[in-house]
């Protein structure tokens, strides 16, 4: 990044950029500490963001001061100069530059909330480099820049007269002279760019490189607590086996491991439900251990159903695939949830297809007589209790020991209660008519119910989900809801399919960081009048902001990337950039103009002046997003921002141009 100030401005000019940059960050720092914002995963981020844009004021001052010295100006009026022609419309740039984060900064929902700290840090960032580029830069400049000043061959003053500048004012007029095919091709471009949208993959939060491994155990509804030790007591000689893998294990009998880091849910206990957390020796170790986990829940742990999960960069969701199923009763419910199931298991991508509930529990009846109760003189309240004392046990007394009391149950010994068979032969007290066995005044029966019924808006509810072999959690669960299409049209009135887990938590939160957005448009249409004072150059400088949305598609699809959260709120900060570098432009024609030029030398010279400190700011971005590239978290959104800013720049420089012309009709004199 700083490379590019020192090989485009030279060195002295570049040691006042890189002077300019521990300056904003002591600040940020400052600010970080007063607020409470601390060291993670987001902020050092949005700082790494921050430090590609926060040169970028510091880059304009420097430069628009190294061109008044190359036109023979003093320092001091140099200087003086960068201060008054730049810090206005810098203002205004970066404030626009912030609301381009707004959305994120005043969204709702889990996925804002995790991001909260992007907004505050860059915005601090942007706002401390505009006061140290207006006030420091210029000091600094004074001392270290030395430039010659450029003449042409007639001995005239002009720092715009190399090979370089030459052919771009000839492509530059050539846009210019030929505007109704380069807007219409343009707008064919951005047209395709849309169209390609649809083919990058989406995804709500990548994968984490985490080293933790997350296995539920789950055994069907009413099995004890003594049946999920056995399997946990199977899985812990497992990984036992394969110990050169991992760091180490824990596991957790009938109930699920506390919330060790904010992107892993809590679930309720249950004595069915048993959880182990496994920590590999590395993401390779990871990945060797889920495979076999894989085929050891499709071979030897065959008996019990298995879920294995990574823990995620966001908020969390049970199973790639997720689909809610609702309908008026349970047997509704659980008939609509097995035939999505078979749908699901149509795709040979999905796998460990489960449903979260519909297992009937094994339960035991007792029908008491009641006119044998009556004629014994026993109630059904004392036969109650008597069952529940030698099955379950009663406190008969209490122990002392020390300042501790223990509880002394009373109860049949476990050969007489775990067995099943024996339950018709447990001994009912009967007072002076002495005991008989329970099945002399009960009728047995053995029955099959649902122990948990889940509903979701009141309605039965169950929830079918898959594990994926390839591919992103939403394109597969957008992929199955749209193969449900002629089941969810046959549904009664009422009854649903609808998408769940990673998708709906997708959806929910992109449409949360939708909603601030008129407000963030209504302050950038502000802000540009503040500056511009003319509607049709505002709504020139608001038409470029989409323009990176063809960079957007081309680096996304090229490089892979999905288009995530972060992504999207890369590509809403993105419009905050270009609109910037359009002021920028927009400002300089009407400079020119009001210096007294003719608009076609007015909208040509402003291009060519403007072009280094467009480019040089737009490499520095760029150039910053590097860093996030191979990040898994922060790499869609570097992507967005890099690429789109590479395009929309270009096109700022040659089209923006164009698109004055057209709309003011000016032409070549």
């Amino acid at each position: 990044m700083l490379a590019v100030s020192f090989l485009s401005l030279g060195f002295r000019t570049g040691l006042v950029v890189a002077g300019c940059i521990p300056l904003v960050l002591c600040g940020v720092f400052v600010v970080m500490y007063a607020v409470g914002i601390d060291l993670h995963k987001v902020s050092l981020g949005s700082l790494i963001i921050a430090l590609g844009l926060l040169v970028d004021d510091a880059i304009i001052a420097v430069e628009m001061m190294s061109v008044k010295l190359e036109m023979g100006n003093s320092r001091f009026d140099a200087a003086c100069y960068a201060f008054r022609a730049t810090a206005k419309p810098m203002l205004t740039g970066t404030l626009i530059t912030c609301c381009g984060f707004i959305p994120v900064a005043f969204a709702k929902g889990m996925a804002s909330e995790f991001c909260s700290a992007l907004f505050p840090v860059i915005a601090t960032a942007l706002l401390l480099s505009w006061i140290v580029s207006v006030m420091v830069a210029p000091l600094y400049g004074y001392y270290l820049i030395r430039v010659e000043v450029k003449k042409d061959a007639a001995g005239k003053i002009d720092p715009y007269q190399s090979r370089f500048y030459t052919y771009f004012r000839k492509v530059l007029t050539f846009f210019l002279t030929h505007r109704k095919v380069v807007l219409i091709a343009t707008a064919c471009v951005f047209f395709v760019s849309l169209f390609m949208m649809k083919f990058i993959k989406q995804e709500f939060f990548p994968p984490s490189l985490r080293p933790e491994i997350l296995v539920e155990l789950k055994l069907p509804e009413g099995s004890s607590m003594a049946a999920s030790q056995a399997v946990c007591d199977r899985m812990s000689d497992f990984l036992q086996e394969r110990s050169d893998k991992l760091e180490n294990y824990s596991y957790y009998v009938g109930q699920y491991a506390p919330r060790f880091v904010l992107t892993v849910d809590p679930k309720a206990d249950a004595d069915n439900c048993s959880q182990f957390v496994i920590v590999a020796k590395d993401t390779a170790a990871r990945e060797a251990l889920a495979k076999d986990l894989q085929d050891a829940f499709a071979d030897e742990f065959s008996d019990v159903s298995g879920n294995i999960q990574f823990i995620q960069t966001g908020p969390p969701a049970d199973h790639p695939v997720m689909l809610r199923v609702s309908g008026y009763t349970v047997e509704q419910a659980k008939e609509t949830a097995a035939q999505v199931a078979d749908i699901l298991a149509e795709d040979p991508n999905n796998t460990n297809i489960q449903m979260d509930w519909g297992q009937k529990s094994k339960v035991v009846h007792l029908e008491l007589d009641q006119d044998k109760l009556r004629s014994m003189g026993v109630t059904t309240q004392a036969v109650s209790q008597m069952l529940y004392t030698e099955i379950t046990g009663a406190k008969a007394a209490e122990f002392y020991t020390g300042d501790r009391t223990i509880d002394i149950e009373l109860r049949l010994a476990a050969v007489d209660r775990e067995d099943i068979a024996e339950l018709k032969d447990l001994p009912i007290y009967l007072g002076q008519a002495g005991y008989v066995t329970l099945d002399q005044i009960a009728k047995i029966s053995y029955e099959g119910e649902d122990g948990l019924i889940k509903r979701y808006g009141l309605m039965p509810t169950v929830t079918v989900s898959a594990d994926v072999k390839t591919g992103t959690a939403n394109d597969a669960t957008k992929k199955a809801y749209d193969a449900t299409k002629d089941l969810r049209a046959s549904l009664p009135l009422g009854c649903s399919i609808e998408e769940a887990g990673t998708l709906e938590d997708s959806n929910k939160s992109v449409g949360f960081l939708v909603k601030p957005i008129p407000v963030m448009v209504f302050l950038i249409m502000t802000l540009l009048m503040f500056q511009l004072r003319s509607f049709k150059d505002m709504l020139l400088t608001i038409l470029t902001a989409p323009l990176g949305i063809i960079g957007v598609a081309i680096g996304m699809l090229v490089l892979d990337k999905a288009m995530g959260f972060v992504a999207i709120l890369g590509v809403l900060a993105l419009s905050g950039m270009i609109i910037r570098n359009s002021v920028i432009l927009i400002d300089q024609i009407q400079k020119h103009l009001e210096a007294g030029e003719t608009p076609w030398d007015a909208v040509v010279d402003s291009a060519v002046l403007r072009f280094r400190p467009i480019m040089l700011t737009a490499a520095a971005a760029i150039l910053g997003m590097l860093p996030l590239m191979p990040s898994t978290f922060w790499g869609p959104m570097a992507v967005a921002i890099a690429s789109g800013l590479l395009v929309a720049t270009v096109l700022t420089l040659l089209v923006l141009p164009t698109m004055y012309a057209a709309m003011y009709k000016i032409h070549k004199p």
